[in-house]
Formats: structure tokens, sequence, C-alpha cells
């Protein structure tokens, strides 16, 4: 029988949020997974990552954003997805017993992940669903000289057809990392991980990528 989901709110400086929890009963680790920019939690493609990282024994909570649940289409100011983050990343946190929680999500979910890391958000590993390393078009402007900071394993699952990342510009930028760094490139994927000419809907693209996911995160909780 498949784990059911639990939802609950997360409490903020200003309000709260929603989230949802998949707690297997066999749960090696704990993930806490943030949705993209155009997205909230509940869209096919991080619910699907989920259940399967559920059906792989890794435990999840996802969230929204303040902006998704006023029906907003623009994101919130980065001070208020960071606070967001941080009290999301502190829930599960008191919540999982085992062992270190990890961070991640898909695009500006994943990337503010790894900003609040930076800083200090004590995650035990990073996973990036599409890292946003620049706009499409402003290969000029990379969004990665905060990810030096970060000392713990990262994962970096990328499409290599994704116009937020070119892949020779990520290969660079990953190469500064050493073996913190992990990828695992989809070849032919878009930033939503679509392949041309592969008809797939969004919950069964994000069900595969937990194929590369799941063993990473069990592997760092169980380094803790």
């Amino acid at each position: 029988m498949a784990t059911p989901e639990r939802r609950g709110r997360i409490t903020l400086p200003s309000g709260e949020v929603g989230s949802v929890w998949i707690h297997p009963s066999d749960a090696e680790a704990t993930l806490v997974v943030a949705h993209g920019a155009g997205a909230g939690m509940d869209h096919p493609f991080l619910a699907g990552f989920c259940r399967a990282m559920g059906d792989a024994r890794v435990a999840t909570m996802r969230f929204n954003f303040p902006y998704i649940e006023r029906g907003r289409r623009s994101p919130d100011p980065e001070r208020v997805l960071r606070e967001t983050w941080l009290a999301a990343f502190e829930a599960a946190s008191e919540r999982e017993s085992g062992p270190g929680v990890l961070a991640g999500g898909k695009s500006l979910g994943g990337r503010i992940a790894s900003m609040c890391a930076a800083d200090g958000m004590p995650a035990a590993g990073l996973v990036f669903l599409g890292y946003p390393l620049h706009a499409p078009g402003k290969t000029e402007k990379l969004r990665a000289e905060h990810l030096e900071r970060i000392l713990v394993p990262m994962l970096f699952l990328q499409g290599t057809r994704d116009p937020f990342a070119n892949p020779d510009l990520l290969k660079q930028v990953l190469a500064k990392l050493g073996d913190r760094a992990v990828l695992e490139p989809v070849e032919g994927g878009d930033h939503s991980f679509r392949i041309r000419g592969v008809k797939a809907d969004d919950r069964e693209i994000g069900a595969r990528l937990a194929g590369a996911a799941a063993p990473f995160v069990r592997r760092v909780a169980g380094e803790r």
C-alpha cells in the first residue's frame, strides 16, 4: 500500500504556508523539496518525484512559498523565500529523528536552498532538479559564486537542453566544487526535463528523477 500524503502548515515570521509529508515506514533519509517559480508543491512533476522518492525509502516534505498560497504568479522577494525555506527546514528537522536532513528543489526552489545552505542552513546535502545557473541567453551572469561556500555533497540533475544551464558552463562551475558535486545529465532534457519525441506526463518525468536522487540521498544521510 502506498504511503499516504499528510498535509500540514508551516509557521512563518508572518503567516503560514502549506506542506505535504510522505514518510514511509522504512525511510532511511529525509529530503525537503521546494517547487520552481511557475508552479506550487502540488504540480504533478514535484508530486511524482516525491511519491517515487517515498517508494525508494526516502521521506519527503514539500511546501509552498507564500506567493503561491496567495494565488500570485511573481515570486516573493528573496528575503521571504529564504525565511520560508529556513522555516520549512526547521520544521522537517524537528520532526525527523533519524540521519541528517537534505534539502533541494526544482529550479528556484533549489537555488534558494543552496543560498540558505551557503549561509549556514545545516542541510546534510543538496539535490537540484534543474539548477538555474543563468537566465536564458544571459550566460555572462552566473548564479554560482555562493556554491563554493557549500561544503556538503550536491547532486545536480540537469537536462542537456536546459536554457537555464549551458552544459559547458555548468561543468566548469562544478569542476571548481570538486568531489562535493555530482552531475547527472538527462540527455535531451529541457528545463522541465521533457525530451523531444518522448511522450511522458509531468508526474512520470518527476518520478524518473528519483532513480538517481534517492540513492544519493540515502548515501549522504548514511554518512552522517
